[in-house]
């Protein structure tokens, strides 16, 4: 596939993948790389800094907002070639050298096959390398607290729920929240559009998914980049708001 690369603020860049984003923060040919998107979708990731002028060599380093496949996917391979820093909250480091998995189990998937949309997701899933054990040799935790000396200057924010060191990143100068899967605007399998959590099955603790929507309620912003679904316009806070509503 290629990469589908849009511009939606300055030095801003959000790209879809094969069913996942990621985001691109730019200064100069310098570049944060927030999320990988699926082991599957390496070269429409290499394609993507290309496109923004930037290239693998430049990236300053890799944040990922919790450690799926779908969003974990070249990190290892970045790390291991180009020795770029994959950078984490501490609960996921753990996570993200496949300690343990927090991931919705394939018995688990099998039930819900009846679901509208679930079996192409599974067969897509599998082609793409959600499956595979794919662990960080050496993720690090975020090294201080606040905005990281990064392209961008993007805040870590702790969301848990979805994973237990899940984590968006805010980028309060540009208004933009970067959100993961904490909060989305779509889902190959999800029946609705716009601000949302993913279905159940996905959250390893769902309340604590829910619980975190307040967390996106405090942030400024009026740019939502999910990690799954398109972009939304409009203030994060009632976006929020709208998926904690829609999740009663």
């Amino acid at each position: 596939m290629s990469a589908d690369v849009r511009q939606v603020a300055d030095g801003t860049y959000l790209v879809h993948g094969s069913n996942t984003n990621w985001v691109i923060l730019t200064e100069g040919d310098a570049a944060t790389l927030i999320d990988t998107g699926y082991p599957g979708d390496r070269r429409a990731v290499l394609e993507s800094l290309a496109a923004v002028g930037s290239s693998p060599e430049a990236v300053a380093a890799v944040l990922i907002t919790h450690a799926h496949n779908d969003h974990l996917g070249s990190a290892e391979y970045l790390r291991a070639t180009h020795g770029t820093p994959v950078l984490l909250h501490e609960a996921e480091v753990p996570h993200a050298r496949r300690d343990f998995l927090q991931q919705v189990s394939v018995p688990t998937v099998l039930r819900n096959a009846w679901r509208p949309g679930v079996l192409p997701w599974i067969a897509h899933a599998v082609r793409s390398g959600g499956t595979a054990r794919l662990p960080v040799a050496g993720p690090r935790p975020f090294p201080a607290a606040g905005a990281l000396d990064l392209p961008g200057r993007p805040v870590p924010v702790h969301t848990p729920g979805h994973t237990d060191g899940h984590s968006a990143y805010h980028l309060p100068d540009a208004g933009v929240v970067i959100s993961g899967d904490a909060l989305v605007t779509g889902h190959p399998i999800a029946r609705t559009e716009g601000p949302q959590i993913l279905p159940d099955m996905f959250h390893h603790e769902r309340a604590r998914t829910v619980a975190s929507l307040a967390v996106f309620e405090g942030l400024a912003g009026d740019l939502l980049l999910p990690g799954h679904g398109p972009a939304h316009h409009g203030s994060v806070a009632r976006a929020a708001r709208l998926a904690r509503e829609r999740a009663s």
